[in-house]
């Protein structure tokens, strides 16, 4: 069984991908974290893709919402999640935080992106949350 609405999601991260690669071409490696969001959600938003930058994520445990501080660095278009890193090398928490996210806001699908290399395409790793939405 196709799963249409992953294959939207897959051409959006496609697209995503090709935007953050212009980012990164134009910036390089070695900037704050946070220069890499700002630029690249203006890219976004210039393409004409909806962005919500540093978008809440509750917790919710026992149906009570617990507001801590969980925070997505881009929304796009309410459906893809942007964890954005500039590391040095990218770890198992990067990816644990990147995969909670899609998993607590029941996304499909993340993309994890440290622009802190050479290539950014050395830098992307896909996280897709396999358990079904309910």
């Amino acid at each position: 069984m196709i799963d249409e609405d992953l294959i939207l999601e897959n051409k959006l991260a496609t697209r995503v991908i090709g935007i953050a690669i212009d980012v990164h071409r134009q910036l390089g490696p070695g900037l704050l974290e946070n220069a890499y969001k700002q630029v690249l959600a203006y890219k976004l938003q210039k393409a004409g893709i909806f962005v919500e930058v540093e978008k809440k994520m509750p917790l919710v445990i026992d149906e009570i919402n617990l507001d801590i501080g969980y925070s997505i660095d881009i929304l796009v278009e309410r459906k893809l999640v942007l964890e954005l890193k500039s590391v040095e090398i990218l770890n198992d928490v990067h990816f644990a935080q990147t995969l909670n996210y899609v998993k607590i806001g029941k996304f499909k699908l993340g993309l994890l992106i440290n622009f802190n290399v050479s290539q950014l395409k050395y830098g992307i790793q896909r996280v897709a949350n396999t358990k079904p939405r309910i």
